[in-house]
């Protein structure tokens, strides 16, 4: 397996390990993962990076770039909602003082970054792979 394969190989297995990490905890009481946070969007994750493992191992390059950058783009899509969902949450309290404090307690845990290195990952992987090239003897 060549070096840049093995890239997105680590990248799209520490995606697939990255939904079952904590990356919510909030009022510091327990641990959420992907399937907590939303399961149908973790299923998507799990399924794109499923398909870039197998398109990897069949050698359909422009699969696995699509799969890395779809895997990317979904991972921002989610940071973006969760910080969106975090400051919003507690948004029905009519004092701000209280639902800022609530708000606040909601942490981010280290399973961001999993995602987040596993997605980079794939896509530096998959970067600068040319199609498959078949020496003819003269």
């Amino acid at each position: 397996m060549l070096p840049r394969s093995f890239l997105s190989f680590a990248g799209f297995v520490a995606i697939i390990a990255g939904t079952f990490c904590p990356l919510l905890r909030p009022l510091r009481l327990f641990n959420w993962n992907i399937y907590d946070l939303n399961k149908p969007y973790g299923i998507i994750v799990l399924v794109i990076a499923i398909a870039g493992l197998i398109a990897l191992i069949a050698k359909a390059n422009t699969i696995v770039k699509a799969t890395a950058w779809t895997s990317l783009i979904l991972m921002v899509l989610l940071l973006l909602a969760a910080f969106m969902k975090v400051h919003t949450a507690f948004s029905f309290i009519p004092f701000k003082g209280i639902s800022a404090a609530l708000s606040r307690m909601i942490k981010f845990k280290w399973g961001w970054w999993v995602l987040f290195a596993g997605a980079v990952a794939a896509l530096i992987g998959s970067r600068g792979r040319e199609k498959n090239v078949q020496y003819q003897k003269l």
